[in-house]
């Protein structure tokens, strides 16, 4: 989340005018994340997040994150609930960007998660695989191992000027990544972002997730390898083995890993970290001045590629064992 877009109390008022919603109390913008515009929206009625939607979504997927959030919600999963307007609308317009408005969801992000947040974090990414199940919308992963190549040709001499010879490391990356992807895989929908400022706790309890932005149609154990990735590793970019193995530990709790899954998940973690190492060079130079969001440093993801360069290959440092039983 973040503020590209200001907005007026006036053009806000005029926004809610159309719901059902009540009367605007106060408004204020989130700083966190770095993609869409974000408010904090308090009427006489309830608490409400606005989103503008910025950047890299496609305001032609925005049904799809829309439906997903419903779709999710009644199949029992914890996520904010897209708001209609009196039309029935869930989708508007301010300033002539999309925008939408979703319920409010109580509990707190964790900027250190401990081997419990480990733990729940990986059980409600599975209570998400399993009730997307029958969702009849898709989306392919825009941002998956295909694009890569593509995306880090255009961005080279940023890795280079970030790091002297990283952009030959990178390169090198990239070329065993895409040897050696896995094919055929479990798939079905996706958070692809669920990163620690994108799920709430009560005490350690896992009671939501939000920002599902990025969801889209992809294998599951990839989605659990950005968790292991966002949650998993020390300042060092060296994965913890206990909240590693904790994570597994709760995603298997409601579903179980095939072998193959649990044999890919090493290069699927390196996958994952190229990812988001590619989106964090190019936020790196790119964010709007004046903008209320700081862009994230791409080194967290160069240590973390460092780490699955010397563990490839092996499910045991991801608390993984490929016969199926866990570290």
């Amino acid at each position: 989340m973040a503020v590209y877009t200001d907005i007026t109390d006036a053009e806000l008022s005029a926004f809610l005018a159309d719901f059902d919603l009540g009367r605007l109390r106060a408004c204020k913008g989130i700083a966190e994340g770095v993609e869409n515009s974000n408010f904090l929206v308090d009427t006489d009625r309830g608490r409400y997040i606005l989103t503008i939607y910025e950047r890299r979504v496609n305001a032609q997927e925005l049904p799809f994150f829309i439906e997903l959030m419903r779709h999710l919600a009644a199949n029992g999963f914890p996520c904010p609930i897209p708001q209609a307007d009196r039309s029935g609308a869930t989708l508007k317009a301010i300033r002539g960007k999309p925008a939408a408005l979703v319920s409010f969801l109580p509990g707190f992000s964790v900027r250190q998660p401990t081997v419990a947040h480990c733990r729940e974090a990986g059980a409600g990414l599975a209570q998400l695989h399993i009730a997307a199940s029958g969702f009849s919308m898709t989306r392919p992963n825009s941002l998956g191992q295909a694009s890569w190549s593509a995306l880090y040709a255009l961005h080279a001499a940023e890795a280079e000027a970030l790091e002297p010879g990283l952009a030959a490391l990178i390169q090198s990356d990239l070329a065993a990544i895409n040897a050696g992807w896995p094919q055929g895989l479990p798939q079905g929908v996706i958070h692809a972002d669920l990163f620690p400022d994108n799920v709430f706790f009560i005490e350690h309890a896992f009671v939501a997730a939000i920002d599902f932005y990025f969801a889209c149609n992809d294998a599951f154990a990839y989605d659990l390898a950005i968790c292991l990735n966002a949650w998993c590793h020390g300042q060092d970019g060296v994965l913890d083995l206990q909240r590693a193995s904790a994570m597994v530990e709760g995603y298997q709790s409601r579903r179980a890993l095939s072998p193959a899954e649990r044999n890919a998940v090493p290069l699927l973690a390196r996958g994952a970290a190229m990812r988001f190492f590619l989106t964090r060079l190019i936020d790196w130079g790119s964010t709007p001045e004046g903008a209320l969001v700081k862009p994230h440093d791409p080194r967290e993801y160069v240590r973390k590629l460092a780490f699955h360069r010397t563990a490839a290959g092996d499910p045991g440092a991801y608390g993984l064992d490929a016969n199926g039983v866990d570290a």
